[in-house]
């Protein structure tokens, strides 16, 4: 068993930018929160802003803002008569894990991991432990090919009317590629089957449908990671596509039809960039300084 790296190894581990990337100071990241989360709550958009603000910062690499962001939606728990309970903020804690989660998609398992630890180390105690525990996307021979539908459906209201010609393409580049993007996107992408959630629902552990996001939310999760990943422009468009075609979807609740409008797409992209610019502000900083 090897139980120590070489030394060699190990220094060589130390070069090449080894530490994650500083966070921005916190005035100015509370500062861009308070300015962005104020225009959702004006556009009644708030589970949008909470989706959209953990994965770009989960893109950008900034793990550390991950605690940040969770104090940050913490307090207004008690600011909100309506929803002044453990309930609310278990609720808001799932949704940004369920975003978080749907970035993998997007932006690979490594910041992910990042992500969510620093979320998790920030939980206070009671929200942690009231948090759903058993996964629902264990694959089994009973539901695989709902799983498999479930993806189809998602990759057709994107794509469509290139759903057929995008997908054989990708499976030209290799015949396992569109496969497992079919299964992510079942997997994880699309909703869960049950209740969607928003901002202002409360969970618990006893909750099935706890974090579920609708099919609006996961679009602003893909323009979230790609917008914010920079320089993906033809995967980026594919997803603003996907949302405003999200206004053709059944059963939408009323953010997510104004998502899907041309404005509320628009606002998408533009807290996106708002909330960039300031996490990314100190690595610019940095270079300045160098």
């Amino acid at each position: 068993m090897v139980k120590h790296l070489p030394l060699t190894i190990k220094q060589l581990l130390t070069l090449r930018n080894p530490n994650t990337l500083p966070a921005p100071p916190l005035p100015k990241l509370h500062a861009v929160l308070t300015s962005s989360y104020r225009s959702a709550r004006e556009r009644k958009a708030e589970t949008a802003w909470l989706v959209l603000t953990a994965c770009t910062l989960t893109t950008v690499n900034r793990p550390s803002t991950m605690g940040q962001l969770y104090r940050f939606i913490r307090p207004h728990v008690a600011s909100d008569a309506a929803s002044a309970s453990l309930g609310a903020a278990v609720n808001r804690a799932a949704l940004v894990r369920e975003a978080v989660l749907k970035s993998v998609i997007f932006v690979g398992v490594p910041r992910v991991i990042l992500s969510f630890a620093a979320f998790n180390e920030a939980l206070d105690a009671d929200v942690r432990t009231a948090l759903r525990t058993r996964s629902r996307r264990d694959a089994t021979p009973e539901n695989i090919e709902t799983t498999v539908e479930r993806g189809i459906a998602l990759w057709r209201s994107i794509y469509t009317p290139h759903a057929e010609k995008l997908h054989d393409k990708l499976g030209s580049y290799h015949p396992d590629f569109i496969s497992f993007i079919i299964q992510s996107y079942g997997t994880v992408l699309s909703p869960m089957p049950g209740e969607t959630k928003s901002f202002s629902d409360v969970s618990s552990l006893t909750d099935r449908d706890q974090g579920n996001l609708s099919r609006a939310m996961s679009s602003v999760v893909g323009i979230a990671c790609l917008r914010a990943e920079e320089r993906v422009v033809p995967q980026l468009t594919s997803h603003v596509f996907g949302l405003l075609k999200a206004r053709y979807v059944e059963g939408k609740t009323e953010e997510d039809t104004w998502l899907a409008s041309d404005e509320g797409t628009e606002w998408v992209i533009r807290t996106v960039d708002d909330i960039v610019d300031v996490a990314k502000s100190e690595q610019e900083d940095l270079r300045v300084k160098l």
